[in-house]
């Protein structure tokens, strides 16, 4: 599958996510505070990517994240409503690239670039083993 087909520049999706504690870095890490964790925003993006484009694959393909850019520009309390959003900037053979970014109200608490590669799950699960 080629995701030049499929996939188009512009597409895109939100989500809201109110920050739970066990999504802090003081969950994490014995006494750091209880501030939204920087893999834990970076998951967010990464779930907004896959959201954009995911009910344009074929039946059996899948994307998977394969590099992250990414910049924690603020923190963010337990209980704080963070929006993240994701857009497709430009799409390759078996790569889509993505702009993404995070906010909390109007603050910008993040920001970077995201790639999800193009997988047939078939194939993936057949060359771990599975």
């Amino acid at each position: 599958m080629d995701a030049r087909d499929i996939i188009t520049v512009g597409m895109s999706a939100e989500r809201i996510l109110v920050v739970p504690p066990e999504q802090t870095v003081g969950h994490f890490v014995q006494g750091m505070p209880m501030v939204f964790a920087t893999p834990m925003m970076i998951l967010e993006m990464e779930l907004a990517s896959g959201d954009a484009i995911r009910g344009h694959l074929q039946p059996g393909w899948v994307t998977v994240g394969t590099e992250v850019d990414i910049r924690h520009l603020a923190a963010t309390p337990v209980g704080a409503t963070v929006r993240t959003t994701a857009k497709v900037i430009a799409v390759e053979r078996r790569v889509i690239r993505f702009e993404v970014e995070a906010y909390h109200g109007e603050r910008k608490i993040g920001d970077g670039r995201h790639a999800r590669g193009l997988v047939n799950l078939a194939s993936f699960n057949k060359r771990l083993g599975k």
